[in-house]
């Protein structure tokens, strides 16, 4: 059975509801993916660097994130952007057996709960570094939120390829920001408001490889309600070749009791500039 969560807000409580699958695919020798499916935390990171441990930068950036935003508060933004330069320097911290640094790096992609100081005011702070994903679905429409750091991306923007070359681009695998990859990091940072109700995948890029919006949209369609969700999206990608490690997380949100003035009933009019400068409000 699937998992339900509650956490409170000053302005009543929210629901959440959660799946989280992850797979190793059919080619990679090692899962590198790690994910947190918490509330009020969820996200997913994608380690990088082969031989010099991917699996061991993403376990650790999770870990940090664990250990300084589950201890059962709403935590502040920046509390999470706090969090986050943590991760990043532990991930530069790491070593071989032998002492020597490691060259790895992760991505890390989600979205947080938080709240201000004195509690007042509650949103959904959203994070992204790397070329993980954060969507929005509303069991219609598959929105992506995050803009992925990457190569492809920046040709993309540039309008020098269709989204359909990106696909099968050779630099597809190249990110263009990681955590541990510099000593200061800079991720993407969005507060939006927190809806009566409202669905989010969060996944790693072995995911999008093999499905395309429209195919994620349609499991979503079939699978998005039930317990079986993230696990439906991961063996899908895997049916559809699995030529990466696969990581899912869905979560639905339902609030219930609000009174206050954290409940908008319009992402649109009040997303903070949905653009790729990070940013809090």
């Amino acid at each position: 059975m699937k998992p339900t969560f509650t956490f409170a807000l000053p302005f009543g409580s929210v629901a959440f509801d959660v799946s989280a699958s992850s797979a190793i695919g059919s080619v990679r020798a090692v899962n590198e993916d790690s994910y947190i499916a918490e509330p009020p935390l969820f996200v997913v990171a994608d380690g990088m660097g082969g031989h010099d441990r991917g699996d061991r930068a993403s376990q650790t950036a999770v870990a940090v994130l664990r250990e300084r935003l589950l201890d059962g508060t709403l935590p502040t933004a920046a509390a999470v952007l706090a969090a986050i330069t943590a991760a990043n320097d532990a991930v530069r911290s790491l070593t071989s057996e032998t002492g020597e640094p490691l060259v790895s790096g992760t991505t890390l992609s989600g979205m947080v709960l938080v709240g201000t100081e004195n509690g007042v005011a509650t949103h959904w702070m959203t994070i992204n570094i790397g070329d993980s994903r954060l969507y929005t679905w509303d069991d219609r429409t598959l929105e992506q939120l995050t803009v992925d750091h990457s190569a492809v991306q920046e040709l993309l923007d540039a309008g020098t390829i269709t989204a359909a070359a990106a696909r099968v681009h050779p630099e597809r695998n190249v990110i263009t920001r990681a955590v541990g990859a510099t000593a200061a990091i800079e991720p993407d940072v969005w507060l939006i408001p927190v809806l009566s109700s409202e669905s989010f995948l969060i996944c790693s890029d072995g995911l999008t490889k093999e499905l395309d919006d429209s195919e994620i949209a349609a499991v979503l369609a079939e699978h998005g309600r039930g317990e079986h969700a993230a696990a439906a999206l991961v063996d899908a990608a895997n049916a559809a070749g699995g030529q990466d490690n696969i990581t899912a997380v869905v979560v639905r949100a339902t609030l219930t009791g609000a009174s206050g003035s954290g409940l908008v009933d319009n992402r649109i009019a009040e997303m903070i500039d949905h653009d790729t400068t990070p940013r809090i409000a």
